[in-house]
């Protein structure tokens, strides 16, 4: 990982914290597959955190350009798929 993730210094600590573990998810999506329940548990808090689409996009693009790894993938795959499974890209 040579890579940073994206952050508002507007956060809190704990804001940063879920946030971080929300990429962390995606990265497990890419890497080696992530449970579905994980993955919507760590989006939905990623979601209060950053409640705007335009602000997800933001940091979400931010994440991609520097990773690689697409969080709208793997999320729109994770709702995609009805039933409980681990979700891989």
């Amino acid at each position: 990982m040579d890579y940073q993730y994206p952050i508002s210094y507007e956060w809190s600590t704990d804001e940063i914290v879920g946030v971080i573990k929300f990429f962390e998810c995606i990265e497990k999506a890419y890497e080696k597959g992530i449970s579905k329940g994980q993955l919507i548990s760590t989006y939905k808090r990623f979601k209060e955190i950053v409640p705007s689409k335009s602000e997800e996009k933001q940091v979400c693009g931010e994440f991609e350009e520097t990773s690689g790894y697409s969080a709208y993938r793997v999320i729109k795959k994770a709702k995609e798929t009805n039933q409980e499974t681990i979700i891989k890209m």
